[in-house]
């Protein structure tokens, strides 16, 4: 574990900084030594006796890296942090469904944190009652809800690892996995049973299979069990908690990242949270993972997405964290409806909007009278009590950042990570009102930039140095699971994880993230593309739910295919009176090409792409990219290689005609 501080050592070097090289005295940080102070962040050589000032670290921790929850370092293990709110709030809301064991869905009902402590207990005792090992390998297979938590726990109390299987995941995916990780149990609703069962003879390693929905009624034999029967087979064989030495590590990396996090944003015992990112995924994992810690109470959305507006309603969730796709789908929908609401109430609308923008901008509270008369009506979308909102797995724009302060009146914080950090990386800090970058570094992490020499990007560039993004810290992971080649790759000799993004420091020593190192290519002129840069340009475009830019070293331009976003584009058909019969062929018309590319040109010539960087042909989908076509992968990037052979003939199509057209042009 790294550590920094006056006396230690970082890379064999004395940790001493020199009176000459101070820039700003750090008593204020109770510390004695000095650093160069970047607003948020701080700057330290790398290596100190030779090495250049190009290691950033948090303002609020820079001289040694949080590893444990202030005023709690005896909490190591996510079993430690669980068996913390246990004590603390064990009569509190913890988890909580609208979803009755009937299927019918009504008010929120909860479990505290002191039953959901003794379920726990119930399916661990279960498990070991079947025989099951310490250090065995347990997959959970189905959607959010109060059962995946529970199960957790019962890994992490019982010294038994978790496996996250995306419920969308087909039957390849999730043979592979199982086998791969030997994943001995399986925990899974009615609907995901009969995908496991219909291969299950090609996974010898599953012992035991349990049912977390419905009742004992009809339940296959031999090695499947219902949730029910498990804990009930503890009654007379309870067993005492273990909490095994060797996933301490990873509960670690755990532990680190939430604790660096919470000291800037605060989570509390009276903060209601709702859960319907992915578990499986690392963001919604550490929050759930830090709202735990504080007592707050969860409650799960009913499992259909177009239905999460009203699981928001109904809960009233004061903390909510989302990704952009949803985000700009909330912008489209309130601006949309604005517009069309036209006369005194759109005036009336900007006028509110401008009023509170001028206001934040100058530092000073807007007044009240421009929420009752707009804006209460706005948040009540969303329950009507969230003080704030985290953005997370890609960039959100910062008119879209900014329309969200002012329309919901809390704080709206971005951030940049990923699973091999244990999620944080960097976040934007709590009252910093700017925009357009990921924040100041988590205090349990530190960042430096490499150079990228055959992308021009360097650490010396002016005005803001530039590279790749390499991490080290506590929260780093500790390599690919049977896949020492691929670890090696991302993680060098002294700790730096190289995460395949280009990154550049911004004043106050906060990070923006402008380029993707991995997924670049040269196009036929030998102009370098990083399609991400450009999909995220085009991604502000209104009539674009996803988009995926491609090109190759055989042609010297782009094309691009969009999947819209069926009711901006069937408005537009109605403002133009085009008829159609269904999207499909309103997607297949030339006209509708023509107006989307022209609308992606305008965003571009916005965002300062250079001419090759536009792509010159365009394919509207009807259908979106998803994780069932296998479009998609489950933290929802494209996936470049499939997306490339599923629309191969769309793509030549395109190239076709880019040829027809610059034929003539050749000739004359």
């Amino acid at each position: 574990m790294l550590r920094l501080g006056i006396g230690d050592r970082l890379d064999g070097c004395p940790a001493f900084i020199a009176e000459d090289q101070l820039a700003v005295p750090n008593t204020q940080l109770g510390i004695s030594g000095n650093v160069v102070a970047q607003g948020y962040s701080v700057v330290l050589p790398e290596k100190l006796q030779t090495g250049k000032w190009n290691v950033y670290r948090s303002a609020q921790s820079p001289l040694r890296l949080t590893s444990r929850f202030p005023g709690n370092p005896e909490i190591g293990t996510l079993h430690d942090n669980f068996m913390h709110s246990v004590t603390m709030f064990g009569d509190c809301n913890y988890l909580g469904t609208r979803i009755s064991a009937d299927g019918t869905v009504g008010d929120y009902k909860w479990m505290t944190y002191g039953e959901v402590s003794m379920s726990r207990t119930a399916i661990g005792s279960g498990l070991m009652y079947h025989g099951i090992l310490e250090g065995a390998r347990i997959g959970l297979y189905f959607i959010n809800r109060p059962e995946w938590i529970i199960v957790d726990h019962a890994c992490a109390s019982y010294s038994y690892v978790s496996v996250p299987l995306y419920d969308t995941l087909g039957p390849d995916a999730v043979q592979f996995i199982v086998n791969h990780a030997t994943v001995e149990v399986i925990f899974c609703v009615h609907q995901t049973l009969s995908i496991i069962l219909s291969f299950i003879a090609q996974m010898t390693c599953v012992r035991l299979i349990v049912v977390v929905d419905g009742d004992d009624a009809n339940m296959p034999p031999a090695q499947v069990a219902s949730i029910l029967q498990l804990r009930e087979r503890r009654i007379l064989n309870l067993f005492v908690l273990r909490n095994l030495k060797g996933v301490v590590l990873s509960h670690d990396n755990l532990i680190a990242n939430a604790a660096g996090s919470s000291l800037d944003v605060k989570f509390y015992s009276s903060d209601v949270y709702i859960s319907y990112l992915p578990l499986a995924h690392i963001y919604e994992r550490m929050n759930q993972i830090s709202l735990l810690h504080c007592g707050a109470a969860i409650g799960f959305y009913q499992g259909d997405n177009l239905k999460l507006m009203d699981d928001l309603a109904a809960l009233k969730p004061t903390a909510f964290a989302s990704v952009p796709r949803l985000y700009n789908r909330i912008y489209a929908a309130i601006t949309n409806a604005v517009k069309e609401s036209g006369g005194l109430k759109e005036k009336l609308f900007h006028t509110a909007y401008n009023a509170k923008r001028q206001a934040i901008d100058n530092g000073r509270s807007p007044s009240p009278v421009w929420d009752k008369l707009v804006f209460n009506k706005i948040k009540a979308k969303l329950g009507g009590q969230v003080r704030l909102m985290s953005s997370g797995a890609s960039p959100l724009s910062p008119n879209v950042m900014e329309f969200l302060r002012i329309c919901f009146g809390c704080e709206v914080l971005e951030g940049y990570g990923m699973t091999e950090t244990s999620c944080t990386i960097t976040a934007m800090d709590i009252g910093d009102k700017s925009f357009g970058h990921v924040g100041s570094p988590n205090p349990s992490c530190e960042v430096k930039l490499v150079d990228v020499l055959e992308m021009n990007y360097t650490s010396e560039d002016q005005p803001y140095p530039r590279g790749e993004i390499c991490v080290r810290g506590p929260i780093i992971f500790r390599g690919y699971y049977k896949d020492e080649f691929q670890t090696r790759e991302v993680l060098d000799e002294e700790g730096w994880l190289h995460t395949g993004d280009i990154g550049l420091w911004l004043p106050g020593g906060r990070l923006k993230i402008i380029d993707r190192k991995k997924n670049i290519f040269k196009l036929a002129q030998g102009e370098y593309i990083a399609p991400e840069k450009i999909e995220n340009v085009y991604a502000k475009c209104k009539f674009i739910a996803q988009c995926f830019v491609y090109g190759d070293s055989l042609n010297s331009s782009l094309v691009a295919i969009v999947a819209v976003e069926p009711e901006v584009l069937k408005a537009w058909a109605a403002s133009e009176g085009i008829q159609y019969e269904d999207l499909r062929q309103l997607c297949a018309d030339p006209r509708a090409r023509a107006a989307v590319l022209a609308d992606m040109d305008s965003i571009g010539k916005e965002a300062q792409l250079r001419g090759f960087e536009f792509a010159k042909a365009v394919t509207l989908a009807a259908e979106p990219f998803t994780l069932e076509n296998g479009l998609l992968t489950p933290t929802f990037k494209v996936k470049r290689p499939q997306a490339k052979a599923y629309f191969a003939k769309e793509i030549s199509d395109m190239y076709a005609k880019l040829r027809e057209t610059e034929s003539p042009r050749q000739k004359l």
